[in-house]
């Protein structure tokens, strides 16, 4: 196979793991994966040895968009629209990723430095940095009080009833983050 088959194959097995695990959960087999995807269950292991590795790459590479959304609004003409666009982002991701990180951690797989090897990190100071030099944000809050924020509400709305429950679970930690006016 040519290395551009192989990057193809790798990138679909990412996209359906992803699909896949959103859908059934991380408890869904490789097989499964590998369906969903168009190969054999060889192909994914050729590219991940194990289930964990799989998980690993799919959360890594779910950082590696949100660190591109963060960059892509690094530049927006309203920093505290941006700020709290990307906080609402992150959040309303968050079941499928923390459900891998919960797998992960279950095997001994410490996930907290891959948002830094991302980028995540200092994209979000970034965005933190210019809604607060906007008059947006709250200055005494820094980029560890927002992952800690991010966290927590991502943890919350799993045990919300409902959508609406979730939203405005986010939005009374936003106003909290917000400088009165």
């Amino acid at each position: 196979m040519t290395r551009s088959d192989a990057r193809r194959n790798r990138t679909r097995v990412l996209s359906a793991a992803a699909a896949v695990f959103a859908a059934q959960g991380v408890g869904a087999s490789t097989e499964e994966v590998a369906r969903a995807a168009g190969v054999g269950v060889g192909t994914v292991f050729r590219h991940f040895p194990t289930k964990e590795a799989l998980l690993l790459a799919v959360y890594e590479e779910r950082l590696d968009e949100l660190a591109g959304e963060a960059r892509s609004l690094a530049a927006a003409d309203d920093p505290g629209a941006a700020f709290e666009d990307f906080f609402r982002t992150v959040v309303a991701s968050s079941g499928t990723k923390l459900a891998v990180v919960d797998a992960l951690a279950a095997v001994g797989v410490d996930v907290r430095a891959s948002g830094q090897q991302h980028g995540l990190g200092a994209t979000l100071h970034g965005l933190l940095t210019r809604a607060q030099q906007a008059g947006r944000i709250r200055a005494d809050v820094g980029p560890a009080d927002i992952m800690t924020l991010l966290a927590g509400t991502s943890r919350a709305v799993q045990f919300a009833p409902t959508d609406d429950v979730r939203r405005r679970a986010v939005e009374v930690v936003l106003s909290g983050l917000r400088i009165s006016s």
